[in-house]
């Protein structure tokens, strides 16, 4: 079996692979394996004549020119679930550092330029007690949705339809205390606001003026989703002009170039796109990757995680 990789990846997650597999040139390649920061375009799809699977390492697939592997009878998969507790852990930590300023008071004691210490001096927000809106109720939004109930968090969310009860307590959550609302309820009434949905041209500037302009003026949004969802001329406009109180991003909408204001405002927390950026994530999504080429292989169709 000949796999092209477009990104260098841990060869100890492929060693399921090592007695089926040949590195090889997209040109002479049956399988691709991609990453999220690679586009996979249609001129590369089309030069590559032995392709008959590609593999996404990571649960988005919008790098990928999928209509051109409709037109070629390309399978594609992706690697979903590894993702989910890196990324809730991911947005937890950016919740709670932009509500306690962490990553600002660590900054300002490095530079010199923090308050003195005192009570009155140096004071942030608490978890415990806030309403969290989670946009996007899917895996990765019940994770962050468990660590937030676990710090006394109340949990409002939207989503296209509402979650099925025994999605939630198989899920180890309360539907009792985790209620369906709309998208504007949910920016009107959250505290924080996060975006844990998958990015389709539908979604692009789910977060912009309007909706910015709905949500509390003490309330934050956090993104660890796609860039693509917010907006940031809007969003760096609502944080200098005070129309929310912070924001915690892990992906940029014009990635990997991050709006220059953004990186200006103290009440900004950013992360380099590490959602999934753990070395335990990585192996586990190279196993996952190596399940679907095994399965694909085996033609085994129930056991690949199938995009198209």
């Amino acid at each position: 079996m000949r796999i092209a990789f477009t990104t260098s990846l841990p060869a100890e997650g492929f060693t399921r692979l090592e007695q089926h597999m040949l590195y090889a040139p997209l040109e002479e390649a049956e399988v691709l394996v991609s990453t999220f920061d690679k586009p996979v375009t249609r001129e590369m799809i089309m030069s590559a004549p032995h392709l008959k699977l590609i593999t996404n390492f990571g649960v988005g697939f919008n790098n990928i020119d999928l209509e051109a592997c409709r037109e070629r009878g390309i399978r594609v998969t992706n690697t979903p679930q590894p993702v989910i507790e890196p990324t809730a852990e991911l947005a937890f930590a950016l919740m709670h550092d932009v509500a306690r300023r962490t990553a600002e008071f660590d900054r300002k004691l490095r530079e010199g330029k923090a308050e003195p210490f005192g009570v009155m001096n140096n004071l942030s927000h608490s978890l415990y007690g806030k309403t969290l809106g989670i946009i996007g109720m899917g895996r990765i939004g019940q994770a962050l949705a468990r660590r937030a109930v676990a710090s006394g968090m109340r949990i409002v969310y939207h989503n296209r339809k509402p979650i099925h009860e025994s999605t939630l307590v198989s899920g180890f959550l309360n539907p009792e205390t985790i209620h369906y609302v709309s998208k504007e309820e949910l920016l009107e009434t959250a505290d924080f606001v996060s975006l844990n949905l998958p990015y389709t041209p539908e979604v692009k500037h789910l977060i912009g003026a309007i909706e910015l302009k709905m949500m509390k003026k003490s309330a934050y949004l956090i993104n660890t989703a796609r860039g693509a969802h917010v907006d940031e001329e809007a969003l760096v406009k609502a944080l200098k002009e005070g129309e929310i109180a912070g924001a915690a991003m892990d992906v940029y909408e014009h990635e990997p170039q991050i709006h220059p204001e953004l990186l200006t405002l103290d009440n900004v927390v950013l992360s380099p796109h590490t959602g999934t950026g753990t070395w335990e994530g990585r192996i586990a999504m190279c196993e996952n990757v190596c399940d679907n080429i095994l399965a694909w292989q085996q033609q085994d169709i129930n056991k690949m995680n199938i995009v198209l």
